[in-house]
C-alpha cells in the first residue's frame, strides 16, 4: 500500500463545496471559542484574592 500523493487529490489547489464549508466552520468556531474564553477569563478573573508573600531571606549565605 503506497502513501497518497498530492497529485492524486482532486481538489488540492482549491477547496470546493462541502470541504470549504467545513474548513471555514472550524476556523470560525475556533476564533469564537478563543474570544469567548478571553471574555469569560477577564470577567471572572478576580485579582483581589491574591496573597502577598514577603520573603525575609534575600540571599542564601555561602558555606
Amino acid at each position: 500500500m503506497s502513501e497518497p500523493r498530492l497529485e492524486d487529490i482532486s481538489d488540492y489547489n482549491t477547496l470546493k463545496g462541502g470541504k470549504r464549508k467545513v474548513v471555514w466552520t472550524v476556523i470560525l468556531v475556533g476564533l469564537f471559542m478563543g474570544v469567548l474564553y478571553m471574555a469569560v477569563y477577564n470577567l471572572y478573573d478576580n485579582k483581589s484574592d491574591t496573597i502577598k508573600i514577603e520573603d525575609p531571606i534575600k540571599a542564601v549565605p555561602m558555606r
